[in-house]
């Protein structure tokens, strides 16, 4: 860079230094930008991203590298559950909502009420894994074994062809939009028995499962370990293929909402997310690709 000169955020040089030739090299510049359409990239935004603890690793990588890309880009990422980052999109808290459940008709209510417009971007696809402790020589199960394991019909894994041991159900909590999608999808509306072990997030429901003999629980695809054994649903393997083609029956979209159709830095990060090179982002942290 010519000294004594800075670019600001619309190309133009500011000189510091009173020089004729400094004067008539910046008239150039700012001919050049003008006469050739030339942009040069500002990011004076700051954008929050909020919500799903399944949507967390892959915003979390993408904000990493865009940023890195784009020097000035301010993206701040949390998790806290798909209802979390609802919410802070209704009260204007958050400006991307990450969730892996749909937003309910009375939280597109709320948000009209709160002059918020809720708009969906779909990113991803994801599918609900049902994990066991890998002590456990369950590999696969129907949905309606799940099921009745998950409201309390079954509690021994005697009564599904395993040893005799107890079950120890573990469950996200409600906030969570993957505790909605199961139930949805697997519960069929009917409440999860009430010892069940509540966590905050799929890594919490993992790390549980690894450590507890006897264990079930669920995840997002993309939380699947070595440290956990990840069971066939109704003899189908969660996969990209099976997710995709709706042959495995628990899959779901995942979601980024914003307030009304993206603009600014979030059009342009969920537009980067959405590229291929944030796509295969989205396979390397295990997920689903939507190309």
């Amino acid at each position: 860079m010519t000294p004594g000169a800075n670019w600001n955020c619309t190309g133009v040089v500011s000189v510091h230094k009173e020089d004729k030739e400094m004067k008539v090299l910046s008239k150039a510049l700012i001919l050049a930008v003008v006469i050739l359409g030339l942009e040069i990239p500002c990011y004076a935004e700051k954008i929050v991203v909020e919500g799903s603890t399944t949507v967390l690793p892959i915003a979390q990588k993408a904000a990493e590298v865009f940023m890195n890309s784009n020097p000035g880009a301010d993206i701040s990422v949390r998790g806290g559950g798909s209802g979390v980052g609802i919410a802070s999109l209704i009260d204007k808290n958050c400006n991307i909502a990450d969730a892996s459940r749909a937003m309910k008709d009375t939280e597109y209510e709320k948000a009209a009420g709160n002059g918020v417009d809720a708009k969906a971007n779909v990113i991803a696809m994801d599918g609900i894994c049902v994990i066991v402790n890998p002590s456990n020589n369950i590999r696969a199960m129907t949905k309606k074994q799940i099921k009745d394991i998950f409201t309390g019909k079954i509690s021994n894994w005697k009564d599904v062809g395993g040893s005799d041991e107890k079950i120890v159900v573990i469950s996200r909590d409600s906030s969570s939009g993957t505790f909605e999608a199961f139930g949805e999808l697997v519960l069929k509306g009917e409440k999860v028995r009430p010892d069940a072990l509540l966590q905050a997030s799929n890594q919490a429901v993992a790390s549980t499962v690894s450590r507890t003999p006897g264990a079930i629980g669920y995840v997002g695809l993309g939380y699947v370990s070595s440290s956990v054994k990840a069971v066939d649903v109704d003899g189908v393997k969660a996969s990209k293929e099976t997710v995709l083609t709706g042959t495995y029956s628990i899959g779901r979209p995942l979601f980024m909402y914003t307030n009304g159709v993206p603009k600014g830095l979030a059009k342009q990060f969920i537009d980067y997310i959405l590229s291929p090179e944030g796509q295969k982002l989205v396979e390397e942290e295990g997920f689903v690709g939507l190309r």
